[in-house]
């Protein structure tokens, strides 16, 4: 009886993977990049400014300073009747949504392209024009409708094309925001929870590649400037005492954003509370400019020290007023920058205190650490949180050490409430069968 040597398996499959993974990274990259640009114009044309240069340094927040009360409050409503029958013609005649997580999820991976793209378009168009709503869902909704529609095409299996669809979503956020590391850890952490070699390799990919190609129309460019702050055992102690702060403020924003997307309309109603809700920002952002957008003003300006503790509790009541009634009314976008935005606008008020106590630290460290203590609780992504503000920031790793002990506290606080909750939802639960039984 003889021996044969088993032949290794065939190679096409793995190469078709290879492509799929190239090709995902260029078409999330020049999908991102279209999105951002979009963005910008939009930006530009409604409130006036920077016309001729979209990537410019004139910043949103100045456009929109130097633009009149009455074209502010315009802009807001144009964006209201936008969103109200835009999202209202998405639910009455497009397909039912497939989001992200549930694609990766499902037996079918594919995700319908009319729909998404037209969804995808309605938050940036909205972000544009001033929504509190974050625009990081869009190009990775882009992304892995690319990358589904690439999979079918080469002929990946079910699992491949899951992979693939993971990848795209990362690929996107690593090309809007210019972050190619953090983009493919949102991969590992968030959405396929694994760090085996055959995920890490596709998702590293595909992210640099995307972040690459974006830098033909985004450039090299950081998403904040921020000065240099040094490490001090002031800044640490206060990232050890305010990280559970941190974690409770940002387990107490998930609950309050997801009951009013769980309550938000689909129907004849979404234009009227559309319309009333961002007539509402508007008439708001006449005294406060720096509510407009997803946040990312709030944010830069508490990382660069130009906030007042008055000013930034005022800015961070009414980020939070108008990011849950915008949800409420059945506007769509993330919440990544507006989490991160909340975070630093608490780190001003709360540093803000302590240098009463302990004086000495600047209130953009304590804005940049809180920060990302936010954002790792209320998006449940302490990794990616990291990675994501040293992309964002480029400040020096020293800074990993106070953002890793107000992460550690801010993660711990949250759990515990989240598993205090899961207990009494338990029991209401048991009390409800015993009751029926009876």
């Amino acid at each position: 009886m003889s021996t044969s040597t088993p032949r290794p398996a065939p190679a096409e499959p793995l190469f078709r993977l290879a492509a799929v993974t190239v090709l995902t990274g260029i078409g999330a990259g020049l999908g991102g990049m279209a999105l951002a640009l979009l963005l910008h114009l939009i930006q530009h044309l409604a409130y006036g400014y920077s016309i001729t240069l979209l990537v410019g340094h004139e910043s949103f927040y100045e456009g929109v300073a130097a633009a009149s009360a009455e074209r502010r409050i315009g802009v807001l409503l144009a964006c209201g009747v936008i969103a109200g029958f835009g999202w209202f013609a998405v639910y009455r005649y497009g397909r039912p949504l497939v989001s992200i997580k549930k694609a990766i999820s499902s037996g079918d991976p594919l995700m319908p392209p009319a729909t998404t793209t037209a969804h995808a378009l309605l938050q940036i168009i909205t972000v544009a024009l001033g929504s509190p709503l974050g625009r990081e869902v869009a190009p990775r909704e882009v992304g892995s409708l690319i990358a589904g529609w690439l999979s079918r095409y080469a002929g990946l299996s079910i699992e491949q094309t899951r992979l693939m669809v993971a990848c795209g979503a990362g690929a996107g956020l690593a090309a809007v925001y210019n972050v190619p590391f953090g983009g493919a850890i949102f991969v590992l952490e968030v959405l396929l929870r694994s760090f085996e070699l055959r995920v890490v390799i596709p998702a590293l990919v595909s992210s640099v590649i995307a972040a690459v190609v974006a830098w033909l129309g985004l450039g090299d460019e950081s998403q904040y400037i921020v000065p240099h702050f040094a490490l001090s055992a002031n800044l640490v102690a206060w990232s050890i005492v305010m990280g559970p702060v941190f974690g409770v403020a940002a387990f107490a924003f998930v609950q309050l954003t997801s009951r009013a997307r769980a309550a938000a309309p689909k129907g004849w109603t979404l234009p009227l509370l559309s319309i009333a809700n961002f007539l509402v920002i508007g008439l708001l952002a006449v005294s406060f400019p720096q509510i407009l957008g997803n946040g990312k003003t709030p944010a830069q300006l508490g990382f660069s020290n130009e906030l007042t503790i008055g000013l930034a509790a005022t800015l961070l009541l009414i980020k939070v007023a108008i990011t849950v009634s915008s949800l409420r009314a059945g506007a769509q976008g993330g919440l990544l920058t507006p989490g991160m935005s909340n975070g630093a606008l608490l780190a001003i008020v709360l540093g803000g205190a302590w240098t009463l106590i302990w004086p000495g630290t600047p209130i953009g460290a304590f804005a940049i650490v809180g920060a990302t203590a936010f954002l790792a609780s209320s998006m449940n992504m302490p990794i990616t949180a990291l990675v994501l503000m040293v992309e964002f920031t480029r400040v020096d790793h020293d800074f990993l050490v106070p953002m890793l002990c107000a992460v550690a506290g801010s993660i711990a606080a949250n759990r515990l409430l989240e598993t205090k909750m899961k207990a009494r939802s338990e029991t209401a639960l048991t009390l409800g069968a015993n009751a029926e039984g009876a």
